[in-house]
């Protein structure tokens, strides 16, 4: 019988899962001091009916509480965007944000999309809350997308031969 392997350690797993490249967000709440933002590469769609979507928020994040409770948007970054996702990381940047007004709550400025949800259910997910909305308000424009991999941004371009018409 095979021996049972012991689970990786956290950094074991993110250097393994840093090899998956990934868009990259900033979800976008309401505060009383205003609109807040956190960048976040752990962003799905779940569902279409109802049109779901889901976030995982580590659970010592300070938006931990607003977003498992509370409207949120997921603002989809822009290839040109990327001291925006530093600045919402924490990371030095020259970035000022700009903000636009959602129905529920702020969202960036001109990402290259944007999906404003309703909270819908939250799961344990270990470290991480797994936040699911219910989408309310969504919106997009062309242009290329900002992506995040081996601990990097780059970007991907946009291609004219998608498969959007199918749908």
């Amino acid at each position: 019988m095979p021996e049972a392997l012991a689970p990786p350690g956290p950094g074991a797993l993110r250097a393994c899962m840093s090899r998956f490249a990934t868009g990259v967000t900033v979800v976008s709440y309401a505060t009383d001091n205003g609109p807040r933002g956190a960048t976040m590469n752990s962003f799905t769609s779940v569902s279409t009916d109802p049109p779901l979507v889901l976030v995982s928020v580590a659970r010592r994040a300070r938006c931990h509480d607003q977003l498992t409770d509370g409207s949120f948007c997921v603002n989809i970054l822009g290839a040109e965007q990327e001291q925006v996702a530093r600045l919402f990381a924490g990371a030095p940047s020259t970035a000022e944000p700009r903000w636009a007004e959602g129905a529920r709550v702020p969202r960036l400025a001109d990402p290259l999309a944007w999906v404003e949800c309703e909270p819908w259910r939250s799961y344990d997910g270990g470290d991480h809350t797994l936040v699911l909305g219910r989408v309310t308000e969504l919106g997009h424009r062309d242009g290329d997308a900002l992506t995040y991999a081996w601990s990097r941004f780059g970007s991907m371009t946009e291609s004219t031969d998608g498969i959007e018409h199918l749908f």
